[in-house]
């Protein structure tokens, strides 16, 4: 806290330090807008109307004009004139938008994410925003979670070294072009029974510390400005109002003294989950745990200068909370310039500039997952026709949801992109409807004409990108039949087909695995998405991603992760194919998944050859190296995501089958060879035993660098 910001709190009223603690919309202070700022925030909210003027925050503004336009109604309507804090979702991009987050961690290039981020900061910045909420940082092992699309995927050491990155790249130096990032949802909201949004979290000390925890940990260590609680319970207990969560591990535990803002409307949500029995209650728990902003509801509003009159909360608590966003509104400069870094020409000028979309393209060509490949990717530039079919062939609905200021019509779709590379020899047919429960073929015989009198096939299949994000979560992870039927009727009069796969999740698509010979997966690829396409399926890049999250076989095995514990009967891998009674296993599908995480095609093939390690014993304060030799063995010129998994053989608690602990992206040439080598310390061996101590236990350790999470040869040692 700073000389002035003490000055300012210090010149404040009770009852204005406790509506510097609410947050509204945007539209509340724009001319003219939809929230009626007399009759919406009063009646709903119950707010004060000659207070709603000295809210400390605002959020869901897009635009530098109306930024401009909310903050000057703000502070004409004003008594103390202390600046707004402008927060946004601002996801995969501002307006610029690159691969949902689960694409952007399937590059495996922590450089990449910290450029995007840097990206988006500054074309938010200049539309006037101060605050993004992002990264989201959930570890997510359901795929029927429709909120898997912001999260990097099941592995806690990649979330965080993503989480680090991107934190790094929106906030910089603070300067002109940099937003504070906003970290979410603390804790464990990607845990939700059944993968059904907001629903009951329930799971064990250790495996929240193991698990859940650690990338927002990368996030408070990277020097993140402000975290956002979850909506659900942990232990019990709702987040916003979870003293355990954000005052005892968050605040005392790694130190984390900077703004706690909760989700929307989550105070008032607690009397709903039935933890407290009015909004006083949610307001008592919501400041006793650590709350600093209270997003859309007015429990504070309503009720906190009523629980310091009965000597419930004290002042210094709230004056805390006040100083803290304060504090923060000092270091973004709000403080000396209430538009901030808002400039409405340059904002013109940078969003969707060349250098943008060029970033945006690379992402998305890096984010692609080719998942199989018969010889026919990539297609040859010198082919006479091309049949482009699919109901995500020609749209620029691809650009994945939280697009923010994003839009399909500035996206590149796949047809657009196609005929920059091919030009007339590039024709269209949509073929079915996208909608699952669609039946209408009447679509279908122009396709299957199209693709009879064409020498290529590409079918863009896969879920619209509103099927995935906040509250639309699924029970059927398949494709709509009617796409399958299209598929099928394809096939039938040409073979060379390739499906460009749109999705915001892992699919359970064994049918389609069976049946297609080739798959592309795209995730929801931004505004670039459709040249990247085509620069891959036509040989001018080569797919370089590797799958974050598992994608099962089917629905019944969610959720399925790589870094699962071993049980007291596990199933051979070498019986994987079978049924074996009295063994873990299903009955009528295989334990192993459709594609593992880390798993990923190229258009060339790598070699992995002598692992070594620099010694088979490791004292607590050595170093270990472990190393091999990759070589590209194939035609193309291309990039690896070399990863390093290690198992701990034997501990106090059952350790994973294996554990992310390192990765890195290399580029070989055709023929080139090189050694990669990655250092091992006691600190990547450390784990929640049952004593909840985080200790590196002694014993054997299995270390194996490979192409994916089912790379088998390793090479052993021992921690003494």
């Amino acid at each position: 806290m700073s000389k002035r910001t003490k000055e300012i709190l210090s010149n404040m009223t009770l009852e204005q330090k406790i509506y510097h603690l609410e947050q509204l919309p945007t539209a509340t202070f724009l001319t003219g807008g939809t929230y009626d700022i007399v009759t919406g925030p009063e009646s709903k909210l119950k707010l004060k109307k000659d207070m709603i003027y000295d809210v400390g925050t605002t959020l869901n503004l897009v635009g530098a004009e109306t930024m401009i336009d909310a903050t000057s109604n703000y502070l004409n309507g004003s008594k103390y004139k202390i600046p707004l804090m402008i927060m946004q979702d601002v996801i995969h991009g501002h307006r610029t938008l690159y691969p949902i987050n689960l694409g952007v961690a399937a590059s495996f290039d922590r450089g990449l994410a910290k450029e995007l981020a840097q990206m988006a900061a500054k074309e938010a910045a200049l539309d006037g925003m101060s605050v993004t909420f992002a990264p989201m940082v959930d570890l997510v092992r359901d795929p029927r979670w429709g909120r898997v699309m912001e999260s990097s995927g099941e592995d806690p050491y990649l979330n965080g070294e993503m989480a680090k990155a991107t934190v790094e790249g929106y906030q910089g130096d603070m300067g002109k072009y940099n937003i504070a990032a906003c970290v979410k949802h603390f804790a464990a909201y990607g845990a939700a029974e059944a993968g059904r949004d907001y629903n009951t979290v329930d799971i064990s000390e250790r495996t929240l510390r193991e698990y859940y925890l650690p990338a927002y940990k990368s996030a408070v260590d990277a020097g993140v400005k402000m975290l956002m609680t979850a909506f659900n319970i942990v232990d019990g207990v709702p987040c916003v109002g979870n003293k355990h969560l954000v005052k005892d591990i968050l605040r005392d535990e790694w130190g984390f003294d900077g703004v706690v803002i909760s989700d929307y409307s989550a105070f008032e949500e607690q009397v709903t989950h039935g933890s407290c029995e009015d909004k006083k209650e949610a307001a008592y728990n919501a400041m006793m745990a650590g709350c600093d902003i209270e997003m859309v509801s007015s429990c504070y509003a309503e009720y906190l200068e009523e629980l310091i009159n009965e000597g419930k909360i004290t002042m210094e608590q709230v004056d805390k909370s006040v100083l803290r966003i304060l504090d923060l509104k000092e270091e973004l400069g709000v403080l000396d310039n209430p538009y901030r870094s808002v400039d409405v020409e340059e904002s013109k000028r940078v969003q969707l500039c060349p250098e943008h979309r060029a970033l945006a393209r690379r992402a998305a060509e890096e984010s692609a997952v080719l998942l199989k490949n018969d010889n026919i990717l990539p297609f040859s530039k010198d082919v006479s026709s091309v049949a482009l079919i699919g109901p995500l062939g020609a749209t620029g609905e691809i650009h994945g949801t939280w697009h923010c200021g994003g839009k399909a019509s500035e996206t590149i779709s796949v047809f657009d992109g196609m005929k920059s590379i091919l030009g007339d020899k590039v024709k269209y047919a949509q073929g079915c409807y996208a909608e699952y429960d669609s039946e209408d073929t009447s679509l279908l015989d122009e396709a299957v004409e199209l693709a009879k009198n064409s020498q290529c096939v590409v079918l863009c299949l896969g879920e619209k990108q509103e099927y995935s994000g906040e509250s639309y979560c699924r029970t059927d992870l398949e494709l709509p039949q009617i796409q399958y039927k299209l598929l099928d009727r394809i096939l039938e009069v040409n073979k060379n087909v390739a499906v460009v796969l749109f999705t915001g999740r892992p699919l359970a698509i064994s049918r389609l695995d069976k049946t297609a010979p080739a798959i592309l997966n795209m995730w929801m690829p931004g505004t670039e998405g459709g040249n990247a396409c085509a620069s891959l399926l036509f040989g001018d890049s080569v797919p370089s991603g590797k799958i974050t999250m598992t994608f099962p076989r089917t629905l019944g095995q969610c959720p399925i992760y790589y870094n699962h514990y071993t049980t007291g009967r596990p199933k051979a891998q070498e019986d994987d194919e079978k049924f074996v009674r009295f063994t873990s296993c299903y009955l009528d599908v295989p334990n192993s998944p459709l594609y593992p995480f880390g798993y990923g095609l190229s258009y060339t093939s790598f070699e992995y050859s002598d692992l070594t390690l620099s010694n088979n014993t490791m004292n607590r304060t050595d170093t270990l190296v472990a190393s091999v030799k990759v070589k590209n063995t194939g035609k193309y010129k291309a990039k690896e995501a070399v990863q390093l998994y290690i198992r701990d053989v034997k501990g106090s608690c059952v350790r994973p089958v294996k554990e992310l602990k390192g990765f890195e992206k290399i580029t070989l040439d055709v023929g080139e060879e090189k050694t990669v080598s990655f250092e091992i310390t006691e600190q990547m061996l450390k784990y929640w035993n049952r004593d909840l101590e985080f200790v590196a236990e002694k014993g054997e350790f299995q270390v194996f660098i490979g192409k994916d999470s089912t790379c088998k040869p390793f090479a052993s040692f021992m921690l003494v």
